[in-house]
């Protein structure tokens, strides 16, 4: 990537509604090459999709929590469980997989209540095997963002 297109990217990453022609001029290209810069980044990966960011309070999902889980065991069939049951609730909108915590996994959930959120913790329990899970309610979000900081790129991608 060069810097062209790291700010085609900074630009899309502000707002992906923005207008070829709007986001060319901006950058001090025509359209075309604009658009062969665009095509090219989705074809290599580095633009995997765009996606309107809502706002979770107007959708009624105010209570994030951050639930750690350990489990005792880590064999392939528990892991694909595992994977397929977070793909297949809506209420997980992260998941990861730790190292150097207490915990082997942070999922970040949604909910409208604490009481809907307990709801879909005792399912989840009944649902996977685990050794202890803890839940964390933010109070308050302090910094959310959705756009990558490009000037700290580890290695190219071709």
């Amino acid at each position: 990537m060069d810097e062209l297109d790291k700010n085609i990217l900074y630009i899309l990453q502000e707002n992906s509604d923005i207008s070829l022609s709007n986001l060319s001029r901006r950058i001090g290209i025509s359209k075309t090459p604009c658009w062969n810069r665009i095509r090219r980044m989705e074809e290599k990966g580095i633009i995997s999709k765009q996606a309107t960011i809502l706002n979770r309070y107007a959708i009624g999902l105010p209570i994030v929590i951050f639930l750690s889980i350990s489990v005792g065991q880590h064999s392939p069939e528990w892991t694909a469980k595992f994977d397929k049951l977070v793909h297949s609730l809506p209420e997980i909108v992260e998941a990861h997989r730790l190292t150097g915590s207490g915990a082997d996994y942070l999922l970040k959930i949604v909910s409208p209540t604490i009481e809907s959120y307990d709801i879909f913790q005792q399912s989840l329990i009944s649902n996977i095997e685990f050794t202890s899970m803890s839940s964390s309610v933010s109070l308050q979000e302090i910094k959310y963002k959705t756009n990558f900081p490009l000037e700290l790129e580890a290695q190219k991608i071709d």
